[in-house]
């Protein structure tokens, strides 16, 4: 069986678990890994025994011995990056999200059809298995036609500083790092209806709360301490069927963390986190269903292996990627018009 030649380009947090996928998957052979920081790639080389580090990606997207890459680098980088990995002959995985602009996203549709390349969008928690499941419970119809969702992720102290909250480089704050999670879970389970207009607004009163003390979180790698992202975002995005989405995120709110993602239908519901469950109703009695899963959560490291499993499937043309540039371009649609009806306090129409 051959296997599939790997690079893996930004050895920040997230590109650790790309890498431990590809190391656990017989179907791939993790060749080479890329930073802009030449000692943190050749260091992260040595930790994960990967034989080749370098600084250099155009050395990396020009090497025949290269047949795929994972894209972990800042925002900013994603799309660029990606576009010229395709037009030099690789199947992609990039990192969500795909784009921090609507013209970004529509120049990789085109690069992704001119190349007969394959891109796939890491939308991580589409594959975990309360995920899965829910989906398939959907797809067959279980709670009927869905009329409502709710996505929530709220941090009462959660931004990670460095270049997440330099917007040049991030695209934005929660919205775009973590909304663009929940908002593709819902909508990719809800049958990926098309969005119309939203309504959104957004708020920085708090900062990025550097004065908490006692509280362990998440930090960036990279040093510089900008912030000019939102701490919180609203939004309702309503779509052509009549289904609405109602998301709520922030990294900086006088709160509890929380989790939530929610669909509402005419049969029934489901909860996707913090734990699946689902609510319907049989001969005039509520019933609250808890599936006998391994996970009810999401299971952050059983969903990167089924991501990386499918893009190397993808990549072995037995499958076509469910989650291809087209997907990321209705993200960037509908963070973009978010952005937009923030700044203008108004609604605003998506235009195609």
């Amino acid at each position: 069986m051959m296997t599939t030649r790997v690079a893996v380009i930004g050895l920040g947090s997230i590109a650790q678990e790309h890498v431990k996928a590809y190391q656990k998957n017989p179907l791939a052979d993790l060749v080479a890994v890329a930073d802009v920081d030449l000692a943190r790639a050749k260091e992260g080389a040595a930790r994960f025994g990967v034989p080749r580090a370098t600084d250099s990606v155009e050395e990396l997207l020009a090497d025949p011995g290269i047949d795929a890459v994972s894209i972990c680098v800042p925002n900013n980088l994603h799309a660029s990056i990606a576009e010229a990995a395709l037009r030099a002959g690789k199947d992609v995985l990039v990192e969500k999200p795909m784009s921090v602009s609507v013209a970004e996203a529509e120049a990789l549709v085109t690069a992704a059809k001119e190349t007969g390349r394959a891109l796939q969008i890491g939308y991580v928690r589409r594959y975990a298995p309360n995920a899965l499941v829910a989906k398939r419970f959907l797809d067959e119809g279980e709670f009927g036609s869905i009329y409502a969702a709710r996505a929530t992720i709220l941090r009462a102290a959660g931004n990670p500083g460095g270049w997440f909250g330099d917007k040049e480089i991030s695209g934005g704050g929660p919205l775009i790092d973590l909304g663009v999670h929940i908002i593709d879970l819902c909508w990719y389970l809800m049958g990926r209806p098309t969005a119309v207009n939203v309504s959104g607004a957004a708020f920085s009163p708090l900062g990025a709360r550097d004065n908490i003390q006692h509280l362990t979180r998440y930090r960036a790698a990279s040093a510089t301490r900008v912030n000019n992202v939102e701490d919180y975002a609203t939004a309702q995005i309503r779509f052509e069927s009549g289904a609405v989405l109602n998301v709520d995120t922030s990294y900086s709110l006088h709160t509890r963390n929380e989790t939530r993602v929610e669909l509402f239908g005419d049969k029934g519901g489901v909860q996707i986190e913090p734990a699946l469950h689902m609510v319907t109703e049989r001969h005039d009695t509520l019933l609250h269903i808890e599936p006998q899963i391994d996970s009810l959560g999401f299971d952050f490291t059983v969903g990167f292996a089924n991501q990386i499993d499918h893009f190397l499937r993808v990549v072995r043309r037995e499958i076509e990627a469910d989650a291809p540039a087209e997907h990321g371009l209705e993200m960037a649609r509908m963070l973009t018009a978010i952005y937009e009806s923030a700044a203008s306090g108004s609604e605003v129409t998506i235009t195609r």
